[in-house]
Formats: structure tokens, sequence, C-alpha cells
């Protein structure tokens, strides 16, 4: 531990590039998270080593209406183009206030270097998209360096009506070489990719050209293994059935003016999501106390640690 990260805030507000407001989450060993206020946005990632674990394009546009390409895109009310919304939703381009009084949790969390985040539509939001909601996310930061997301949405309609969406991280992992990397916990597994299904024949997924998958019914724990680095990102899930895999290769990285060329080759979108079945929640103010917390409120959890030679964290552990 250095004094100089000892002697800095666990939590600390401060302003990020083009005068945009972030969270700067640290912990005492050394690991640290950067939140952008707009978009709820994860933007960093690092461990005790001072090594960035995320991707953010060098041509991400931190400016509004833009979204940030990289880090942990949030996607709500829609992923993708599964609906009539633009492309993965407008939370990701929306500003969100900080929750001086968040709800409390349904179990103790460990970390003391957290922020919790909230969303609510506006008159704009709401002719777009006609449904009133709270969405609550809690930025975590263990005092092991893992990191955790966790979403709370909530139906505030005041009209009895239901609404449904899909959701996911869309999680950029930085690696050392796509062509190094591999990733288990999907195989045999059915996806969909291009609204075809079809079935993972490998023993695990490995990349040679553009991949954009949605793998279906998906375990709780992924894990990505960057040969090169000796690292292993372990992701685990609840409440999220699907798992995202995608990489644009070089084609595709070339025609989007805010991803560098040649980037591709050090990123991995794995993302924790509901995608082929949508979420449905009633309004609160339709249900009784016992039905609230399964219909009303959904929440999603996405929990990332890393094991390998470098980093030690929770090495043995997650076997």
């Amino acid at each position: 531990m250095t004094s100089s990260t000892s002697e800095k805030p666990l939590v600390e507000l401060t302003k990020g590039l083009n005068g945009l407001d972030k969270v700067v989450l640290r912990e005492v060993r050394g690991s640290s998270a950067e939140v952008y206020l707009y978009g709820g946005q994860v933007t960093s990632w690092k461990n005790d080593h001072r090594e960035e674990l995320l991707f953010v394009s060098s041509k991400a546009i931190f400016k509004p209406p833009k979204a940030i390409r990289g880090g942990i895109p949030i996607c709500f009310p829609q992923f993708a183009n599964c609906g009539p919304l633009e492309s993965h939703g407008f939370a990701r381009n929306r500003f969100w206030s900080i929750d001086k009084d968040p709800p409390p949790f349904p179990a103790a969390t460990s970390s003391r270097a957290f922020v919790d985040l909230i969303l609510k539509p506006s008159e704009e939001d709401l002719k777009i998209w006609p449904h009133s909601f709270e969405f609550r996310l809690r930025v975590a930061l263990s005092p092991a360096g893992d990191l955790m997301l966790t979403s709370r949405i909530r139906n505030t309609n005041t009209d009895g009506k239901p609404f449904t969406f899909t959701f996911a991280y869309h999680t950029y992992f930085s690696v050392s070489d796509i062509s190094e990397v591999r990733v288990e916990g999907l195989e045999t597994l059915d996806y969909l990719e291009n609204k075809e299904r079809f079935t993972e024949q490998g023993d695990a997924i490995t990349f040679e050209s553009e991949v954009d998958k949605i793998y279906l019914s998906t375990p709780t724990k992924i894990a990505i293994l960057d040969h090169e680095k000796k690292r292993t990102f372990v992701v685990r899930k609840d409440g999220l059935p699907d798992a995202v895999v995608w990489n644009p290769w070089d084609k595709k990285a070339k025609a989007m003016a805010d991803f560098g060329d040649e980037e591709y080759k050090h990123m991995l979108c794995v993302e924790a999501a509901a995608v082929e079945k949508s979420v449905t929640l009633k309004p609160v103010a339709s249900l009784t106390q016992r039905e609230f917390s399964l219909a009303a409120e959904k929440t999603f959890c996405w929990f990332i640690l890393c094991t390998g030679a470098l980093l030690q964290f929770m090495v043995g552990v997650q076997q």
C-alpha cells in the first residue's frame, strides 16, 4: 500500500474528460474504478498493480449525446435493435444522479468503496418510451479489488400497466491479443446469431473473425482466459440468463468513427444480459407486499474478479 493511495478518499466525486462528473472508487491495496454520471458508466477498473482491466477506445467521444465507447455501458430498456428504440436504449446516454439515500440492499457487503446512482425518465424519455421507472445502480469495489454492479429496476407507473424491457451490462474487457483469448463456460449451449439459432460446437470459444452471438440459458460463471497476460477474468451473474459475446474484427472496426482501426485486437465484450426473453415488471401500486419483491422490482448482479499469476486476486478460490 502506498502512502499516496492511503491519503486519498475511498470515494471521490471529481471531473473527468470534457468536464463530465465522475466518481472514483479506491481500495487501500491500490485497485480503483471510475464511474461517469453520464451513462452511469464504469470507464476504468484497475488492479493493485495499476493495470487497466477494461477497454475504452482511444477515439471514445466523452460528449453527450454520444455514448462512451468502452467500459461497461448499461443497455436499458432495450438491448441492440430488439425493439423500436435507438440501439441499446437510452440509459447509456443519460445523466444519472448520485442516490444519497438508497433503500437497503438485501445482502450485506464488505465493500466500503461504492457509489449508488439513480436514473428516472425525463419528459422526453416518456415520449419515446411511455413508462415510469426508477433504475438504481450500485458500483462497488471489494477490498480484494473485485468489481460488482447491482441494478435494481422498479416499475413506478401510476396507470397500473406493466412494462417489458431487455437489458445488458455491455462489458468491454481489455485483452492482450484477441487471437490468444478463449472463453470457457459457454460450450455446447444454444446461441442466436443474426436471429438464427445454433448450438456451440467447440470446447471453448476462440477468435479468428467477427463474433456477435447471444448465448442462451448460460451458467452463472463464465471465464475469459488471456494466455499472453496469464490473466483470467471470472464473471458471475445473477438474474441474467443470457451472455453476449462480441468482437467487431477489422472490417466493422474501421466503420466505427469512435473505434480505432486496430483496437479490435485488444478488446472483447462478454455481456451479462436478458435478451431472448424480455423482463416484465408490474407497477408497485398494483401489488401486495408479498408480491412486490418478485414482480415490481428486478435485481441484476454482475460480479467480476481476476485470478492469475500476475494479479494474485483470489488465486485458487475460483476453480
